[in-house]
């Protein structure tokens, strides 16, 4: 049985953590994507040796529904032209004789494969680099989604396979990740986790969701991953990760065994750090390519949408090996 710790609020439990506000300035909202230099966009490119390519969005408005965080709802999509208007007269063809299809979605941007603004969480009345979380009142004014989406997300990723590593399809709920975890695996991979490194972590997590469907996937919700260590903390800054990436919807272990204190990495790495988060990864095709031809790193491009004083926005993240 874990032991319960008497600390209860992010305060006591991240007290002793590094932080980069400032590094980068007062006004810096981009966070630990500054590592990603020229530099860092060319050593992505020498990982390019194959010319195969991957996307890493999981589908949009699946027949199973979409995998989102527990109180968030499914994508819906509607048709708003089709040719069901036209046969009912509801609309004509255009000048010409061209007919058309239109359709809408509503959706929480943070509802697919997406990116976290770095104000996305807090604690302390404080987001990312220190400003107000007053900043959030309707709308983020500050590190919003949006100076992420205008710099994009390109650079030297790696795969870490946890699942594989340990034998397993998928993680157990609620299994931790633990450094030595990560260390090792890169091992066996045959590959070495460098600093400003683009981290992708996979559980064989969401997989799941698509396989046994939503009843089964959110019966006593509580997804793996790793989880505040005070090792982790340290390693992250010490690496200098600009992003962070998992086939979970949170990225981390739900709560913090210790303390019940959910999703204290959203804040050590995220808000204090500055370490942009990529949740809900379709990792499998990757993956299994990984195994079969023993290339474990690639470069990875991507960018979430751009939308003005957004939590976060939709992402489909490509990789070409």
């Amino acid at each position: 049985m874990v032991q319960k710790s008497k600390i209860s609020n992010l305060s006591e439990l991240l007290k002793d953590c590094p932080s980069n506000w400032g590094r980068w300035g007062k006004d810096d909202e981009l966070g630990a994507l500054n590592f990603l230099d020229n530099q860092e966009v060319l050593r992505g490119v020498k990982a390019v040796r194959q010319g195969k390519v991957f996307t890493l969005q999981v589908p949009i408005g699946s027949p199973k529904g979409d995998p989102v965080w527990p109180g968030r709802s499914s994508a819906i999509r509607v048709n708003v032209n089709d040719k069901g208007y036209y046969i009912a007269g509801k609309n004509k063809p255009l000048y010409g004789g061209l007919e058309y299809a239109d359709d809408m979605i509503i959706m929480f941007l943070q509802g697919t494969t997406q990116i976290d603004a770095l104000g996305h969480t807090w604690y302390d009345d404080k987001i990312w680099n220190g400003y107000d979380a007053n900043e959030t009142i309707g709308g983020l004014s500050k590190a919003s989604v949006f100076p992420i989406a205008q710099k994009g997300i390109v650079g030297h990723g790696i795969l870490i396979d946890v699942a594989w590593c340990k034998g397993v399809e998928a993680l157990q709920a609620g299994e931790e990740i633990t450094l030595n975890d990560l260390i090792e695996c890169s091992k066996k991979e045959g590959i070495e986790i460098q600093k400003h490194d683009i981290l992708l972590i996979r559980t064989g997590w969401i997989a799941q969701f698509f396989k046994k469907g939503p009843e089964e996937f959110y019966k006593n919700f509580l997804e793996p991953g790793l989880t505040y260590r005070k090792e982790v903390v340290d390693w992250f800054y010490k690496m200098e990760i600009p992003m962070l990436g998992t086939d979970t919807i949170a990225n981390e272990r739900t709560t913090h065994p210790e303390t019940g204190i959910y999703l204290p990495l959203h804040a050590a790495l995220m808000r204090n750090l500055g370490i942009v988060l990529n949740e809900i990864l379709w990792l499998e095709d990757l993956a299994e390519d990984c195994r079969k031809d023993g290339q474990w790193d690639f470069l990875y491009a991507g960018a979430p949408l751009k939308i003005y004083k957004a939590t976060g926005a939709p992402i489909n993240p490509i990789v070409i090996k």
